[in-house]
């Protein structure tokens, strides 16, 4: 269920989050005003006064602001999206616990301490997370999109791909996307014994840590299937949370984990880098048929890693 109120926090094309900080920073700048123009509010205990902002330093904010929002809503007239996308809300302080979904458990997986696997991120926030699996199709296209609409995302590669041109994903690194792993060769990981499973996902952690620089926490097994030896191999390799999936978005449809066939807050959303060769469009056209889906129904695209 969404959270009481949640509709109050946002207004069309996100100017409650614009008209609020205005608001919040024209409030400080009268309240540590008082006694008239420049004047000092005199704090009790000889503490230094406070002083409000210039007028040009709210002036120069709000004027941020409003470029950043007016920038939105001509990346979204320009990517053909039906709405501008909805604002995630600042990811919280206080990191939600993260634990293994009822029946994904393996046999042992609490005494052993295996990295939890899951499909949802506990929140009462109308917030979705989306994540691409593989690294076949490399669409600048693509790239550009999701800069430009400001919209996050974690890439989980396998490395049987991503040696194509391993310079996309360092483009799409620059950009802010987290770079997960997803093995390098993409089994049937039930089907390997514990030590090629062990390579595959070690293996994956290591062209990750020397193509981009930093070594993976969260990992994804090939199809969603694993088992005990699995996740004791992604614990050995420095895997930290599983995240699987709750609805999986496709050009031309949606599928469903649950019954019910609908989105729910924190769920966590699979797509995969494909392009006209698997699809019946592109990238960017499936991201439209994402967007305009979450925007409609009232959810925002958060960071996946801030929440972990």
């Amino acid at each position: 269920m969404r959270a009481v109120g949640q509709n109050d926090k946002r207004w069309p094309f996100g100017g409650v989050r614009i008209g609020l900080a205005v608001l919040a920073l024209a409030s400080i700048a009268s309240g540590c005003g008082q006694g008239g123009d420049g004047a000092r509010a005199e704090p009790a205990g000889g503490q230094q006064p406070l002083q409000a902002p210039p007028a040009r330093a709210l002036d120069a904010y709000a004027t941020r602001l409003r470029a950043a929002h007016t920038a939105r809503v001509a990346a979204a007239k320009h990517w053909g999206l039906k709405k501008v996308p909805l604002t995630a809300p600042p990811p919280p302080a206080k990191k939600p616990r993260i634990t293994t979904r009822d029946g994904f458990e393996v046999d042992g997986h609490r005494r052993l301490e295996l990295p939890p696997v899951f499909t949802t991120v506990p929140t009462d926030e109308k917030i979705l997370f989306l994540t691409i699996d593989d690294g076949a199709e490399k669409d600048p296209a693509f790239l550009r999109m999701m800069s430009e609409l400001k919209i996050p995302y974690s890439a989980f590669l396998s490395d049987y791909l991503v040696k194509e041109d391993y310079g996309y994903f360092k483009e799409m690194q620059g950009r802010g996307v987290a770079l997960h792993n997803h093995t390098l060769r993409h089994p049937y990981l039930p089907a390997l014994s514990y030590a090629r499973q062990k390579r595959e996902i070690c293996g994956m952690q290591e062209v990750i840590e020397e193509r981009y620089g930093e070594r993976p926490v969260l990992f994804r097994p090939p199809y969603g299937n694993y088992d005990k030896a699995t996740l004791r191999a992604a614990k050995a390799c420095g895997i930290t949370h599983v995240p699987l999936w709750n609805e999986e978005v496709f050009v031309d449809h949606w599928e469903y984990r649950e019954w019910d066939r609908d989105l729910h807050p924190g769920d966590i959303v699979l797509t995969h880098f494909r392009g006209r060769e698997d699809w019946k469009g592109t990238m960017p056209d499936m991201i439209r048929r994402f967007m305009d889906k979450v925007t409609a129904e009232g959810y925002a695209v958060a960071r996946l890693e801030d929440y972990l």
